[in-house]
């Protein structure tokens, strides 16, 4: 790969992870509106690990305060703020993850072709984008994530096992579930970013099983440059979003997806 497809991939990769607009649909946009090869599964692993390391790292304290929380509760039985915030990170992974087995097949191989990948990305887009934008204007309240019922976290589970469409944006669907239940938009925000850790973390797993072949050809410099230059881009996307929609909400990003999807309708169809 050279320098300009590892730049521009692993900067989609790291400001779409967690904005509400679908890094895979980003992801697979690019090589289908550029004459570039599809970077492959390995090089997309090694975004998401970037990714991952973002995320960590900027919630690094409430993560360590989650951990210890989470674990004593498993001894005590005593329940905290943070132990409820792990247990709700734990049961809204749930749902992911066994449709993630079930439709694996189905979404790497039919919605990633050209021909039916580019109208699922943008029926997505328009879809979900206007569902977000009629959370964000009608529903949201001012509960935190530290304030959630189960039923939050059941809704906000299962809405995320949404995001295996294409088009759908995992972080969008989360918060639009939160929305839907009350959460103001930052607490929808955090609990969408502290919920993408296990759902990286079971997603890369599932990957690194897939690529143990050793006769593999692995380009260790595009992997190491993508996935620090995604882990940059996540990193700073996660710092100003978070600030962004506290000023001007989701609609812009609601803007941003209708168009998108109307474009690729327009050229595709």
């Amino acid at each position: 790969m050279s320098l300009i497809e590892i730049f521009v991939l692993a900067v989609v990769q790291g400001l779409t992870e967690f904005l509400p607009i679908s890094s895979a649909a980003h992801l697979i946009l690019v090589p289908l509106l550029t004459d570039w090869d599809d970077q492959g599964l390995t090089f997309d692993l090694a975004l998401h690990l970037g990714s991952l390391a973002a995320v960590v790292f900027y919630f690094r304290r409430e993560i360590l305060l989650v951990v210890h929380d989470w674990g004593g509760s498993l001894v005590t039985r005593r329940q905290t703020e943070h132990s409820r915030i792990g247990w709700a990170v734990l049961w809204g992974t749930i749902p992911v993850g066994i449709a993630g087995l079930l439709f694996k097949d189905l979404v790497e191989t039919t919605m990633r072709t050209p021909e039916v990948g580019a109208i699922v990305i943008a029926c997505s887009l328009i879809g979900f984008g206007l569902l977000l934008g009629l959370a964000d204007w009608r529903f949201r309240g001012e509960r935190t994530e530290r304030d959630m019922r189960w039923t939050d976290v059941l809704v906000i589970g299962v809405a995320q096992a949404l995001a295996l469409i294409p088009g759908t944006s995992r972080s969008g669907i989360t918060m639009t579930a939160a929305l839907f239940m009350g959460l103001s938009r930052e607490a929808a925000a955090r609990f969408s970013f502290l919920l993408s850790i296990p759902v990286i973390v079971l997603a890369t797993g599932l990957q690194l099983l897939e690529l143990r072949d050793p006769e593999v050809q692995i380009d260790w410099r595009s992997l190491w440059l993508g996935s620090l230059v995604a882990a940059v881009s996540a990193y700073a996307c996660i710092h100003y979003f978070l600030a962004f929609i506290k000023r001007i909400g989701m609609q812009p990003f609601v803007a941003y997806r209708v168009i998108l999807g109307a474009i690729l309708l327009w050229i595709f169809l």
